[in-house]
């Protein structure tokens, strides 16, 4: 009896083999590669060569590989991109001028490309305070660090009007383009009127 159980179990440890041997390269499908239709095949424009939207697509991978960064981004990142390529930093990502303190008459200069712009004051000298924010708009475009007394001053560089505002698309329910309420006063309101 002690045989046959043994028999049996090295039986069911045995690796079976198929009767049938199937190749490998049957399992393939092979697909041949579709033809591009699109005009930016295989190309990769210069910086100083985009003119609109559409040359801001990339022409994407060769089939079978993978894409690398060039090939498949879009947009703005693309731009951005192609600018690094040529040495051109097109967000302006340099850190503010730290080597003076901002004054009224001489403020240091945020660029934007938006409404609004938010801006940290470590204070002059540098780190001589914790991280105060503060923020810019196009109304209000002149902030001073309560800390130390560092004037920031936004320059909006941004499009004159914006496409993709909510204004422009009849949604201005307060005539004005801004929000009812007034906005709170602060120090500088009551040191100075033209500071505002």
């Amino acid at each position: 009896m002690f045989l046959q159980r043994s028999a049996f179990a090295a039986a069911r440890r045995a690796a079976v083999s198929p009767i049938i041997k199937r190749s490998i390269t049957n399992s393939f499908v092979r697909r041949e590669a579709a033809p591009t239709s699109s005009s930016n095949a295989g190309k990769i424009k210069k910086f100083e060569e985009i003119k609109d939207e559409t040359d801001l697509i990339g022409p994407g991978a060769a089939v079978g590989t993978v894409p690398t960064d060039l090939e498949q981004a879009t947009g703005l990142e693309r731009f951005e991109i192609l600018g690094k390529m040529q040495g051109i930093d097109v967000f302006d990502m340099k850190p503010l001028d730290a080597s003076r303190k901002g004054t009224l008459e001489n403020p240091i200069i945020v660029k934007s490309a938006g409404d609004e712009q938010y801006a940290g004051c470590t204070g002059y000298p540098a780190d001589s305070h914790v991280t105060i924010w503060l923020t810019m708009s196009r109304d209000r475009p002149i902030e001073r660090c309560p800390e130390c007394g560092n004037v920031l001053k936004m320059d909006y560089v941004g499009p004159t009007e914006d496409p993709h505002a909510h204004d422009s698309h009849g949604h201005d329910a307060h005539g004005d383009g801004h929000h009812n309420y007034e906005e709170p006063k602060n120090f500088a309101d009551f040191v100075r009127p033209e500071y505002r």
